[in-house]
């Protein structure tokens, strides 16, 4: 039999601290080994019986997240999930988390917050438990892929329409991934659209951030964008985003509407989107994540002429998405981390987006 997944609870809220401990001890395959207001004791704590999983806030008295999950990710790798509020500040706090190695996120509300958590546990254990099997050292650090012939990207009136468009999905694990990624490419990568599974508030964030880095422009995606080539148009927390053809142009639609395989944004409603859109001018990614978002989408990629790409075992944090895309045959190409810009760019003997 299984061992069940320990987890950690560090919050400064004794209600959350509560309540979460409440919720996850239903569960059998959870055993809450502990809890404490902040990181301090909480690393007293954890020395008698260190937990395969630590959920932590990042705001709190004495020492913050950000600074104990450094610590902590440098002394003694260990899963962490952020639990932070549904805020722009706590969105941009819980990114820098994510960017110093957290492996997900958990939202909570300022109000309601029992009823919240409740709601929210069956989701809250699936990420609980699959933070316990993540691998907290599958991001490479790799140098840019350079251009033929570096230059800026073009502004969007002036920029030329582009038959080429790249579409990107993953969840768990994605924010580091995407990074590791989109730092890589030049000013003038393909046309990219992106769905990474994250909360409203948070991919405004996520999209900013990356945008810092990047030489190619990061942005969240506004309904009527066009994809152009050196623009990353990522997918707003909330609300699903298609690809739409406009006379020669590709531009994405950006709505409400029900979850689908449980997320909003939806990489299937993406994928299946360029799948009838773009056809064999598309080049399809599924990277990092649990469940099976993604799969059946990329597979109707795949069916449409399009060429797509699925990532490793080795280098995903967490190994379900891609896992579901291979063993469905939805995936042409299995490829590591590390190899995904030179394929975006079409090197190495690869095939052309644009052929």
């Amino acid at each position: 039999m299984t061992a069940p997944v320990s987890v950690f609870i560090v919050d400064d809220s004794a209600v959350v601290r509560q309540v979460l401990g409440q919720l996850l001890m239903s569960d059998p395959g959870i055993r809450v080994a502990g809890a404490a207001p902040d990181p301090i004791f909480a690393l007293q704590k954890m020395q008698k019986d260190w937990p395969d999983v630590i959920i932590l806030d990042v705001e709190m008295p004495r020492m913050d997240g950000i600074t104990f999950l450094r610590k902590l990710m440098k002394e003694r790798p260990t899963p962490v999930v952020i639990c932070s509020t549904l805020t722009e500040k706590g969105a941009d706090t819980t990114l820098q988390a994510l960017s110093a190695g957290a492996v997900d996120i958990i939202t909570k509300p300022k109000l309601g917050l029992r009823d919240f958590l409740q709601a929210g546990g069956p989701h809250m254990v699936q990420v609980l438990k699959a933070a316990a099997r993540a691998k907290l050292a599958a991001v490479p650090r790799a140098r840019p892929v350079a251009s033929p012939e570096p230059r800026a990207a073009a502004p969007v009136a002036m920029a030329r329409t582009t038959d080429q468009v790249v579409a990107l999905g993953t969840s768990t694990g994605g924010t580091q991934a995407l990074e590791a990624v989109l730092t890589r490419l030049p000013a003038d990568c393909p046309g990219i659209v992106v769905v990474q599974h994250m909360p409203e508030k948070f991919t405004a964030a996520f999209a900013q951030r990356l945008n810092q880095l990047c030489r190619c422009e990061v942005r969240e995606a506004v309904d009527g964008d066009r994809v152009i080539p050196g623009l990353v148009l990522i997918a707003p927390g909330g609300r699903h985003m298609q690809l739409r053809r406009s006379g020669a142009q590709y531009r994405v639609g950006v709505a409400d509407g029900p979850p689908v395989n449980r997320h909003k944004p939806s990489v299937d409603v993406l994928f299946r989107s360029v799948a009838n859109t773009a056809g064999r001018n598309a080049l399809g990614i599924i990277m990092t994540g649990m469940g099976d978002d993604g799969a059946q989408g990329l597979l109707a990629m795949r069916q449409a002429g399009a060429h797509t790409i699925a990532q490793d075992q080795q280098t995903s944090v967490v190994f379900g998405m891609p896992r579901e895309a291979i063993e469905l045959g939805a995936a042409a190409e299995v490829l590591p981390l590390s190899d995904m810009a030179q394929a975006i760019m079409g090197s190495g003997g690869r095939r052309s987006l644009a052929s």
